[in-house]
Formats: structure tokens, C-alpha cells, sequence
């Protein structure tokens, strides 16, 4: 309630018996001034009474899902609108693991350790370890690694359908939309292993995707392609995925402004391959150019500073042309700040412009959100558990920044991504469930930051995220649930 001298000045009301509901917000101007911007509706005491009951109950009257604060409250099962990225949060899904021994031609330990071969305390690269304890035997594969009580360590692979349908279960069971699938195509083109190998993840993910509805969509990442025709392998991969692996055909491939969604990812990443003129052919073909058969909707995963041309960003000025012309924008944010005052600096200086820059074009822009980070397995310079997760809330920070600047989409990095310590899956709670290293190193447990948590908190907080974008929960300021 507001005194009925603001409601006169704000020209709202004179009935002291209606309500206000005002947000105050503070937004640097462009010489770093703070400008103050009322957000308020009037509401009869009525239904202000009606939303207070409501937000006690978890959510607004007529929406689905409750969620009280303070408990986790499981989801009823809904449908997922597969026709527009609009109010959704998606995951991106690696699915860059095998296992030597799983029936992959590459037999060997892809991500898991520095040098492909099995893993042991002196060449496992991955800052994570993953929840394996409602993994079933053949989805397992033994390392050299000891556990706590002596026993072999084992991790997964995704060439195992099994397993992919198991993380594609979770994303049902704890009320999320989906994932974006990550295709690699620095080895696509020359490769027939690691292309066998990645077909069969697109395929595990799409028939995942399917059983479980939840939507997909295919993102290219150009990381560490070596060749010269980088525009042409990407076409003529895609033209192999929709014709002869038929993925915009399947009945849960995201769909956004009428055509199927498509995303490219870093290119304008200084440590990135591609030229602004190849990133311009290959947006211009998917767009334009292509048969109509072909043609999506395209989204660029662009570096962070993709507005200035920063410091992740090539400089060259082309490149501001070719950011521009994307349908979708979702600026790369991990490592960008790295605690909940930095996060707030960088919605001041970054998301909020690169907001008013995008509905001046009419470009939709999808903010990324990261639970923490953590790469020192891999490379021994970094700090260990570096940007702390701090027991989920540096996670809510960025959901409710991104919430309240009134974000219609967010992109939830990385489901899987245990290399770097961002992922959101089932992953260990303590150093008892997780194996010991011969050298001192340790994998981060959801424990680092004192706080006991279950395997699966980041499932239940992306949940509630995804419920409050949807507007079926009230945005708190604060974590919303408690372990």
C-alpha cells in the first residue's frame, strides 16, 4: 500500500481503498547516471487481497503450478508448446561423452579426460563429478579411478540411448522445456568416427526428446573447426539433417516464428574461427537464400559484448552488421561476472541496453543464466571452484535480473556441462560420493560453499525459474526454496 498522497502525485488513484503495486528501478542513463523508473499498476483491495492469497499458495489465480516458497513443490505435468520459444527456459545439452568399450567407433574417453584414454587422477579433466546412482549397469563403463569405499569408479557415455532418454526424463520430471543440442562441427566433415559418433547423439537426443516432449533444436558451435569451408560445411550438414536424418520433421523440434529455430554458436568469439563475410553468407542462406525446406528462424549465440564489440568480441566493425541481422540474439555471459554484485553491474551495463537495442530492431534477445564455475581439473592456472555456485544463489540472482528486466525467453547454461562445472543435472552432493585424486585435486561437490544440498537442486531451481518466466509462480528476489 502506498499513501494517498504518492497515489495523487503518481495520478493513480484517490479511493484509499485501492492498491498499487510499485517497482522501483534504477537504470544508469549513457553517462552512468541513475535514472529512477516507476513500474505500478492499480488493483482494487479486492484483488489485491485475491493476489496476496494467491502468491501465499505459490501463484496467481488460474495460473498452473503452485509452488509455496520455501519447499519444493514437484510440478503437475503440463504440455509443452512446441510452436514458439517464447516463455520458455532451455538447457543446452553437450552430449559430447563416450566411454571406450560403449560401441562407439571412437572407443575412447571423449571429454572425460585430457588424452581420450581412461581415465585416472592424472589425466581426468572434468571440474564435476556426475550423480550415477539411479544409473542402471550397462549405461556404466569402469574407470581406473577409486571410489571412497575402494570400488571402481564409473562414468557414462551418450552414445548409450539409455542414458540420454534418463536425462531427457529428468528434464520431464522437473517440469523443464528442454534443450538445445550442441553440434560440433570441427570434425563433422573429415572424421566418419566422430560424425558417426555425433549423429548418434542427435538421434539419441531427438527420440529423447520425443518420448519424454520436450522440445529440441540443433545449435552449431564452431569451436576448433579447422578447415577452409566452414559456410559449406554447415550447409551441407544441414541439409544432411533434415534429409536424411529428418530432424525438422520430428514432432518436438522447437519451432519460433513459423519455421523451425536453428542456432549458431561463437562465431565473433576472438579465439573462434569464421570471418564476418562467412558469418554473413551463412546467415543470409538460412534465412534468404536457402530452399524454403531449409529456411529457420536463426539465433546467434554472440559474445557478451557483442552490442560494443568488447573484449570478447572481434573488432572488426563488420561484425556489428552481422550481429544485427539475426532473428534471435542470446549473448554468452559465462565468466562475464562472477558474484551476485558483478551479475547486477553487468544487467545494468549489458542486458538492459543490449534489451533496448533488440526491440529497437525487433530482434528477440534470450539472456544466458549459469549456476557457477569451476575449470582447474582441466587446466591447473585456473582457480579451483572460481565463481562459486553459493548453494544456488548466485543462479537466482541472474533469473530474477533477467525476470524482472522482463525477459520472454532464457537460455539455462549447460544441463551437462561438467567440464567447466556449470552443470545443472545430477551431480555429486560430497566428497564421500565422488572418487579421490591421487594429487589433491578435487571435483566440485554441491557442498564447496557449506551448504548440504541434494544431487538434484539445480533440476529443482531450474523449475522454478522456468515457472516464474511463465509468470505461474511470483519472481522472488531471494532462492526461493530451501534444501
Amino acid at each position: 500500500m502506498v499513501e494517498k498522497t504518492l497515489l495523487r502525485e503518481l495520478g493513480l488513484a484517490e479511493d484509499v481503498n485501492d492498491s498499487v503495486i510499485v517497482q522501483l528501478l534504477d537504470i544508469p542513463d549513457k553517462r552512468g547516471r541513475a535514472i529512477s523508473l516507476i513500474r505500478y499498476r492499480k488493483i482494487s483491495s479486492a484483488t489485491a487481497k485475491a493476489d496476496a492469497d494467491a502468491a501465499q499458495s505459490g501463484g496467481a489465480k488460474g495460473k498452473t503450478n503452485p509452488a509455496p516458497l520455501g519447499k519444493y513443490r514437484p510440478a503437475q505435468g503440463r504440455v509443452v508448446d512446441t510452436s514458439t520459444l517464447y516463455g520458455k527456459l532451455i538447457m543446452g545439452y553437450q552430449g559430447w561423452f563416450s566411454c571406450a568399450d560403449d560401441g562407439s567407433s571412437l572407443n575412447r574417453w571423449n571429454h572425460w579426460t585430457k588424452n581420450g584414454k581412461i581415465p585416472t587422477s592424472e589425466n581426468i579433466r572434468v571440474g564435476m563429478w556426475p550423480d550415477l546412482s539411479e544409473y542402471e549397469p550397462d549405461e556404466l563403463y569402469p574407470t581406473q579411478l577409486r571410489r571412497p569405499d575402494g570400488a571402481a569408479a564409473k562414468l557414462y557415455s551418450a552414445w548409450n540411448l539409455k542414458t540420454v532418454m534418463r536425462h531427457y526424463r529428468w528434464m520431464r520430471d522437473y517440469n523443464l522445456d528442454g534443450a538445445f543440442h550442441q553440434r560440433f562441427i570441427n570434425r563433422i566433415p573429415t572424421s566418419p568416427d566422430y560424425r558417426e559418433f555425433r549423429n548418434k547423439v542427435l538421434d539419441n537426443v531427438r527420440q529423447a526428446a520425443e518420448a519424454n516432449t520436450r522440445v529440441w533444436a540443433v545449435m552449431y558451435d564452431v569451436s576448433d573447426y579447422p578447415g577452409v569451408s566452414l559456410v559449406d560445411d554447415i550447409k551441407n550438414d544441414w541439409l544432411y539433417l533434415v534429409d536424411q536424418m529428418g530432424v525438422t520433421a520430428s514432432p518436438m523440434y522447437l519451432r519460433h516464428k513459423g519455421k523451425p529455430l536453428l542456432v549458431l554458436r561463437n562465431l565473433g568469439m576472438p579465439s573462434r574461427p569464421g570471418t564476418a563475410r562467412e558469418a554473413a553468407q551463412l546467415i543470409r542462406w538460412f534465412k534468404i537464400d536457402a530452399p524454403k525446406k531449409y529456411r529457420v528462424t536463426l539465433m546467434g549465440a554472440v559474445p557478451g559484448r557483442w552490442r560494443t564489440l568488447g573484449s570478447d568480441s572481434k573488432k572488426e566493425p563488420e561484425w556489428a552488421s552481422v550481429y544485427r541481422s539475426y532473428d534471435v540474439l542470446s549473448p554468452w555471459t559465462v565468466g562475464r561476472y562472477r558474484d551476485e554484485p558483478t551479475a547486477n553491474k553487468w544487467m545494468e551495463t549489458c542486458i538492459l541496453p543490449d534489451m533496448e537495442e533488440c526491440a529497437r530492431l525487433g530482434i528477440d534477445y534470450m539472456p544466458v543464466v549459469w549456476p557457477g564455475y569451476s575449470y582447474h581439473n582441466a587446466n591447473a592456472d585456473k582457480i579451483f571452484n572460481d565463481k562459486p555456485r553459493m548453494g544456488g544463489r548466485f543462479y537466482w540472482r541472474q533469473v530474477h535480473n533477467v525476470l524482472t528486466a522482463s525477459s520472454t525467453m532464457v537460455y539455462n547454461a549447460m544441463f551437462d556441462e561438467v567440464d567447466e562445472g556449470t552443470a545443472m543435472f545430477k551431480v555429486s552432493t560430497s566428497g564421500s560420493d565422488q572418487p579421490l585424486l591421487d594429487d589433491g585435486r578435487l571435483f566440485l561437490s554441491l557442498d564447496a560453499d557449506g551448504e548440504r544440498l541434494p544431487s538434484d537442486w539445480y533440476l529443482k531451481l531450474a523449475d522454478y525459474a522456468g515457472r516464474a518466466l511463465r509468470k505461474e509462480i511470483p519472481l522472488t528476489e531471494v532462492r526461493p526454496i530451501d534444501p
